[in-house]
């Protein structure tokens, strides 16, 4: 499937990098959250791609080049999150007694800042011309263009941002009430075998 694209598409804009920034804190703090509570992170491409497809189509001249950035952008969320892997680290040996802000802050902006601007001299070695393709990579590609190709594709996007509100909203009273100890944050179950004792629990 090709797109047709203008002759000067927008591609950075003012508003691609706001929606950006605002989706990278919102993955970020997200990732970091889970990493710290189930010790995994997930994959913030599509996400970022989908919910730039439905908020960008209000504006009739976005463009496919724009929604590739804001995605590209957001991406960076799952690189910073990797902080909770490296800082505690540096605290078991030694080299930090307490987490400082602002170096912490800066290492995290520079890499995220370079991550995304070395994307452009890279893409070619490393993803137009490479034999290994990265799968989250292409299928953000491919639902950027699905979703810029049709207004089917439009609704999907719009939809798939409504799911995601619902799940934000869900989780985030579910989260609330176990914190207010309205409700059960986990349930476990024992039951004997033979001469000991087994427990499930999630």
């Amino acid at each position: 499937m090709s797109i047709a694209a203008p002759s000067n598409p927008k591609e950075i804009t003012l508003r691609g990098i706001i929606l950006g920034i605002l989706i990278t804190l919102i993955f970020t703090a997200a990732q970091v959250y889970l990493g710290l509570k189930v010790g995994l992170t997930f994959a913030t491409s599509i996400p970022a791609a989908v919910i730039s497809m439905a908020l960008l189509s209000a504006f009739k001249d976005a463009t496919i080049q724009e929604n590739n950035i804001v995605q590209t952008i957001a991406s960076a969320a799952g690189t910073l999150a990797s902080v909770i892997f490296v800082l505690p680290g540096l605290l078991m040996i030694g080299w930090w007694a307490h987490v400082p802000f602002w170096p912490t802050f800066g290492a995290c902006a520079i890499g995220g800042v370079l991550g995304v601007m070395y994307t452009v001299p890279l893409r070619r070695a490393l993803v137009s011309q490479s034999n290994l393709p990265y799968p989250e990579g292409v299928a953000a590609a491919e639902v950027l263009k699905v979703g810029m190709a049709s207004r089917e594709g439009a609704k999907e996007g719009k939809a798939g941002l409504r799911a995601v509100i619902w799940g934000a909203l869900t989780s985030a009273l579910f989260a609330a009430g176990a914190a207010a100890k309205l409700l059960a944050a986990e349930v476990s179950i024992y039951f004997r075998t033979g001469a000991g004792a087994t427990g499930i629990g999630a």
